[in-house]
């Protein structure tokens, strides 16, 4: 779907499984969300996505290292509706030992990109909980602003925000 210099994001694949598990079962990785996901979970996670590569055309797609085709997180658009208005999130998780590489920020950028070109949308949002520097690191890098809080789903969410430009 979207090649950059070190990644490249896909359709998932239900074979994806395993790889998405190391990402999306990891406690730490997962710390603001309600849990981790165990394996149905995982499973679900990526046939709800590919309902949405039907449904919408786009969804979170794998993100996998361009040199060796390794899966190491997920990153795309999806519709959300926040306060009455649907938006098209920006989403991402990195599997952990890969922290701090700058890929949650070079795919999400790719994503924004793809969001505001291909998909024609003049504005994207990440709703991310205030104490997830992490995430918010890379909002901020990509040109997202925080918006307002919102309680949203049992916690405090920032609607980060960008406008095409």
């Amino acid at each position: 779907m979207l090649v950059t210099s070190r990644l490249r994001l896909r359709e998932f694949v239900p074979e994806d499984a395993d790889a998405l598990a190391a990402v999306l079962g990891d406690p730490a990785a997962m710390q603001y969300y309600p849990a981790a996901f165990d394996r149905k979970g995982v499973e679900e996670w990526i046939e709800r996505n590919r309902n949405r590569y039907r449904g919408e055309g786009f969804g979170l797609w794998g993100m996998l290292l361009k040199d060796s085709g390794e899966l190491i997180g997920d990153c795309g658009c999806f519709l959300r509706d926040v306060d009455g208005r649907d938006d098209i999130e920006i989403g991402y998780h990195v599997r952990r030992d890969l922290w701090g590489n700058g890929y949650a920020t070079e795919a999400a950028q790719a994503c924004m990109q793809y969001a505001f070109t291909k998909l024609g949308v003049g504005r994207v949002i990440s709703l991310i909980r205030p104490e997830n520097v992490q995430s918010i690191r890379v909002a901020e890098k990509n040109g997202l602003t925080c918006e307002k809080i919102i309680f949203w789903r049992g916690y405090e969410h920032c609607i980060y925000a960008k406008s095409r430009g």
